[in-house]
């Protein structure tokens, strides 16, 4: 018999021991539940605040159904694991959310854009390719014109794995793996939307997001939200996000990137069945937070309203351009005092160019103020060594 979620004995087993992990352990904590870790060492972030942690390699098959095993439901903070484990728990009676089989697509950018086209999301026209010589001959048969871009299938994240090539010179930067070509969209934005579903098809969606990037890290610089895309491209992205995460068949959360074309076509980008970067605000500023409806949606409970409380901008703080050692953090003490700054620190004991150290959340009475305050804790706060 399963056993009921509200039990004190309940473990939930989180392949990934990063910040998404951290955060997920601090939000299960509320309930009393027990969170288990698997990743390569106790220093990483979710270390300091699980109930128990298991040091190997979640891309290990052993370790992944050794890990597993005991536990009442596993799910993942990271989409490189291995998928045949999870398989492996699975037929063993473990909950296992995302489903491997969504997994494998999820992990493969060309798989996911024929999973779009199959189901009808909309999405920018695509090529698949093995390696680099093949795009310079799609090039050089002018089947192929300035600009698009490049994305290696697999292992791509937080701005890793995307070329944007321009010009000739910037073949040299694609990548020798397999990979798609797109064109390079006209873009009016890109936004987020964060939605889940559990075991009984309830399905509930966060309000979109904007997100602005850093422009050398491709990474996001902040997203603020309300989106103020307007309600019929509101309706329209909620829309998709969750045709996509009932194609897929997740339970949990499903973060989906989209863009906003120039003349106001959304096309879906890429998914993470996952909590994701674009939902950190939810912690200060909504009803319910990404992690805790992540647990929701995975263990099966009723999910929660996710009902937007104030206006909210997030900010990722980055380890600063040529520092890497110890981390030493500048502007806390002055961000705390503006008042309705939430800063999250990650807990990584060295920094890097661009890394993810933490983030921070400011609210505000309207979204113009928040984001003139988030902009000011951006210069404020640096991570040097």
């Amino acid at each position: 018999m399963r056993k009921p979620f509200i039990d004190q004995s309940y473990k939930l087993g989180i392949l990934g021991g990063g910040q998404l992990g951290k955060m997920l352990c601090q939000s299960a904590s509320r309930w009393g539940l027990h969170t288990h870790i698997l990743d390569t060492s106790r220093d990483f972030p979710a270390g300091a605040v699980c109930d128990s942690f298991t040091e190997g390699n979640f891309k290990d098959f052993d370790d992944v159904v050794a890990f597993g095993q005991s536990m009442d439901a596993v799910t993942i903070e990271i989409e490189s694991v291995n998928s045949d484990g999870l398989r492996a728990l699975r037929d063993n009676g473990v909950i296992v959310h995302p489903s491997p089989e969504s997994l494998d697509i999820i992990k493969d950018k060309g798989l996911q854009k024929a999973f779009y086209v199959e189901i009808g999301l909309p999405t920018a026209s695509f090529e698949l390719f093995d390696k680099k010589s093949e795009v310079q001959a799609l090039v050089d048969s002018g089947k192929r014109n300035f600009p698009f871009v490049v994305k290696a299938r697999r292992d791509g994240y937080d701005g890793r794995g995307v070329a944007m090539i321009r010009n000739q010179e910037d073949l040299d930067n694609c990548f020798d793996t397999p990979c798609l070509v797109e064109p390079l969209i006209d873009l009016e934005l890109e936004i987020s939307v964060v939605v889940a579903r559990n075991i009984h098809g309830e399905i509930k969606s966060f309000p979109t997001v904007g997100m602005h990037f850093y422009p050398i890290a491709n990474l996001v610089d902040y997203l603020y939200c309300p989106s103020g895309i307007g309600p019929s491209l509101e309706s329209e992205a909620m829309q998709i996000a969750q045709a996509a995460i009932e194609g897929l068949d997740i339970c949990g959360l499903l973060a989906v990137e989209m863009f906003v074309t120039s003349n106001g076509e959304i096309l879906i980008n890429e998914v993470a069945p996952r909590p994701h970067n674009s939902g950190h605000h939810t912690i200060e500023a909504l009803s319910v937070s990404q992690f805790e409806q992540h647990i929701r949606g995975v263990v099966g409970l009723p999910l929660a309203d996710p009902v937007l409380r104030s206006p909210a901008v997030m900010i990722n703080i980055l380890g600063s351009e040529g520092h890497t050692g110890d981390a030493i953090y500048q502007g806390i003490t002055e961000s705390l005092a503006l008042g309705d700054v939430h800063i999250h620190l990650y807990g990584k004991q060295i920094t890097k160019p661009f890394r993810k150290m933490g983030h921070s959340t400011i609210l505000a009475p309207d979204l113009e103020q928040a984001i003139e305050k988030a902009k000011f804790v951006r210069d404020l706060i640096k991570v040097i060594s």
